[in-house]
């Protein structure tokens, strides 16, 4: 006869875990003797070894009484039930890891591999964190209401930054961000923009948009995606 702690010691499990089973009716819980101590049995120890092989090898607290009672047959198939179950749980667990490596590599997590690299050359380029998270949360907009039209705009606008008068109105209009309506720079900038547009016509503009709704709230809703000076700067440009 052994007493809870002892049973405990002997299957390798803790007392807390003992009570908890026989809470669940997983293992029935002896009478007290005339001492006042539960005296456990062989049957018990048997039993409870089998609680605690099963429940190591990933076998739900649920089920595990009705495996107890169940025959060959059916103790295999719900074996084999169990083991699908425990695949899928360590598929998603996978997927899970590979998302939390994703984060180490930051917008990477959440854009295409080509506008992950397009955002890393913005910020070689030295172009403003700001600007930066504005272009990136438009791109997931974009990605996810029509990947087909974002992966030709963010083709054209790789294509664009190699041209290093473009990378140089960027990062000009980047900068007028922060000026004051009445900046006497901002005239000079509308200019040198408008041309630079009316000589290197956008391939992309002239494409139907397969959802505009998206686009017009990627390019007006997000914070940070204007300012005065740039308002001041659009009438100019188109003024």
């Amino acid at each position: 006869m052994l007493t809870i702690g002892q049973l405990a010691d002997y299957a390798g499990v803790t007392i807390k875990a003992i009570r908890h089973y026989h809470e669940r009716g997983l293992l029935t819980e002896p009478d007290r003797d005339s001492s006042g101590y539960r005296r456990y049995t062989a049957e018990h120890a048997i039993k409870l070894v089998k609680i605690r092989t099963l429940t190591h090898a990933g076998v739900p607290l649920a089920r595990i009484r009705s495996l107890f009672d169940a025959d060959p047959e059916t103790f295999t198939a719900a074996i084999a039930e169990i083991d699908h179950d425990l695949q899928d749980r360590i598929a998603q667990l996978g997927r899970t890891r590979n998302q939390l490596a994703q984060l180490r590599g930051g917008d990477r997590l959440f854009v295409s591999p080509e506008v992950a690299d397009y955002l890393d050359d913005l910020r070689e380029l030295g172009v403003s964190e700001r600007a930066i998270r504005v272009e990136r949360d438009g791109w997931i907009l974009m990605q996810t209401a029509s990947p087909e039209d974002a992966s030709l705009w963010i083709a054209e606008k790789r294509e664009l930054m190699t041209d290093p008068e473009f990378r140089a109105l960027y990062l000009d209009h980047d900068a007028a961000y922060d000026w004051s309506t009445d900046d006497p720079r901002l005239p000079g900038l509308a200019e040198r923009t408008r041309n630079w547009f009316t000589d290197h016509p956008s391939r992309s503009e002239t494409r139907p948009v397969h959802n505009p709704a998206i686009a017009r709230l990627a390019a007006q809703s997000q914070p940070g995606a204007s300012s005065p000076a740039w308002d001041r700067l659009a009438q100019l440009m188109t003024g």
